[in-house]
């Protein structure tokens, strides 16, 4: 009895160590694999050049994760949510904190804090993106799905705008999200923090302040933090 009590237990020890292992293989190819598609781009990096940065097999890339565009799409899944997978919109900390807050001014600031985060780890990896999907079939599909949904979640903010009385006279909700989407964009970071070496404080502040003069009303500008 005895012994087949310690060969269970050696069989659950064995298993929560591959899995353990399996979760810090999976994250080595992921690192790898952002490395290299930021480095050279989508179409230049190789499964295989993934595979011997992050020291394993081929098919393991293919076992753990997928082929070059599971890859990059769990990348961007990864930035867009700051942990190890997909998290969906509702559930991340800063669109709970959007969604409690009543006054617009401190939602436009909120959210100006996650996307300078959000962009720090994923401008590079979505400016590839973009660049691979004007010639690569399979990247252009998770381009337009990550750019719908990024389109839809804007107007999902603008429509809380709307309802908390943040939008100034006369500008829809479909204008105020087409402000939000073109101003947090990967470009115009980039442009920014790279270009003209802005800090990521600076840019926070100047998207915050940005959002507040071009959607809020006179009353709610002056609550502006």
């Amino acid at each position: 009895m005895l012994s087949v009590v310690k060969e269970v237990k050696s069989r659950h020890y064995d298993n929560a160590a591959r899995q353990i292992q399996s979760v810090e293989t999976r994250r080595r190819i992921l690192e790898a694999a952002a490395a290299l598609m930021v480095e050279r781009g989508y179409r230049a990096t190789t499964v295989a050049e993934i595979a011997r940065r992050s020291s394993v097999h081929v098919d393991t890339v293919y076992e753990l994760v997928g082929r070059k565009p599971v890859l990059l799409r769990e990348l961007i899944e990864q930035a867009l949510s700051g942990a190890d997978g997909a998290v969906v919109p509702e559930e991340r900390d800063y669109v709970k904190a959007i969604l409690a807050e009543p006054d617009p001014a401190r939602k436009l600031a909120t959210y100006a804090r996650a996307v300078r985060n959000i962009q720090g780890r994923m401008a590079p990896l979505l400016l590839a993106l973009r660049d691979a999907s004007a010639t690569e079939p399979e990247a252009k599909q998770v381009w337009q799905e990550i750019s719908d949904r990024r389109a839809a979640n804007m107007r999902n903010l603008a429509q809380n705008l709307e309802a908390a009385g943040g939008l100034r006279p006369g500008l829809s909700i479909d204008e105020a999200a087409d402000v939000i989407w073109a101003t947090n964009s990967s470009e115009l970071y980039v442009l920014l923090t790279v270009e003209r070496a802005w800090s990521p404080d600076r840019y926070e502040r100047w998207l915050s302040d940005t959002w507040c003069r071009l959607l809020l009303p006179d009353t709610h500008r002056e609550h502006q933090l």
